[in-house]
């Protein structure tokens, strides 16, 4: 059931809230109406945030509406019948607590909360040899670092993303560390692991275009022979510790296509996969994308 609080009207939808503002002109008549949806409903660390912003008009929805959280900008792309959604990230490094929304266009600013939720994380105990964490190169830092950064304005991904290995999950996503007996603030799980036997098939959980290829042996040291793929609108996978690549930079690619195998090259310790899903530059949690997807 809707309720109204002094203009603006709540309806909690199945996993989403959706918050209907009207904006008035100077006259007092009713101009234009936003209708904001967030999913999830009760987001929590590691979780991506959908903002989907309807326009009841074909002038109010000319131009994509600016959505930030906390501050930070989220592009929003058009997705069809006046609707724009933007993507925010979280992950196991933000504090839980308020998470101030605000979604400003041509129609009005309007500034709305969201609770992001605290999570447990498993925590680990690494102990590193002398040497060991002078692993990597600049080139594969920068590299993998710009991949990163991508933002292209089409979308390839289309509903739930498909399980990249069939391999069991070894490690779960957001799991912290502790290095030689010192814990590292900065660093989270930023992905999740499947094992599986050198050479087993890793596929493409979403379409894409192949936009990182590296090799253990031209210089990925750490994170061996690796596949970075765009999903599209701050959308990227990346796969990790490969065994081979069955792909090339500029490739497109299907939900499901073959694109390597698993291996044990870069800094890993048995064969395994390793899937990082990055959304606006932030690792977040790959699991609800594969349970639900972001529509």
């Amino acid at each position: 059931m809707a309720k109204t609080y002094g203009g603006m009207r709540l309806a909690r939808l199945v996993g989403a809230w959706t918050i209907g503002v009207l904006a008035a002109d100077l006259f007092g008549q009713a101009a234009y109406a936003y209708e904001v949806t967030f999913t999830p409903s009760a987001p929590r660390l590691g979780d991506t945030v959908s903002v989907v912003v309807q326009a009841e008009s074909a002038e109010g929805a000319e131009t994509a509406p600016t959505v930030s959280a906390n501050g930070v900008n989220y592009q929003s792309f058009p997705i069809g019948n006046e609707r724009f959604q933007a993507l925010i990230p979280t992950s196991p490094l933000d504090s839980p607590g308020r998470l101030a929304v605000q979604v400003s266009g041509v129609e009005d600013t309007r500034n709305m909360l969201l609770n992001l939720g605290d999570r447990s994380f498993r925590t680990q105990r690494i102990w590193l040899p002398p040497g060991d964490n002078e692993l990597g190169t600049d080139m594969e830092f920068d590299r993998v670092a710009l991949f990163k950064e991508l933002v292209t304005p089409e979308r390839y991904w289309d509903g739930p993303m498909t399980r990249p290995s069939q391999g069991y999950v070894s490690t779960e996503f957001g799991v912290q560390r502790y290095y030689n007996g010192v814990f590292a603030d900065d660093y989270y799980h930023r992905g999740v692991d499947y094992a599986a036997a050198t050479g087993a098939p890793v596929v493409s959980p979403a379409a894409g275009y192949i936009r990182l290829v590296g090799e253990e042996r031209n210089g990925f040291e750490v994170h061996g022979n690796t596949i970075g793929i765009d999903h599209g609108q701050g959308v990227l996978s990346i796969m990790i510790h490969l065994s081979r690549i069955d792909v090339k930079e500029g490739d497109y690619v299907t939900a499901g296509q073959v694109i390597g195998g698993v291996g044990n090259t870069g800094a890993s310790t048995g064969p395994h996969l390793h899937w990082g899903l990055y959304v606006n530059g932030i690792g977040i949690d790959p699991v609800p994308w594969r349970e639900t997807g972001f529509d």
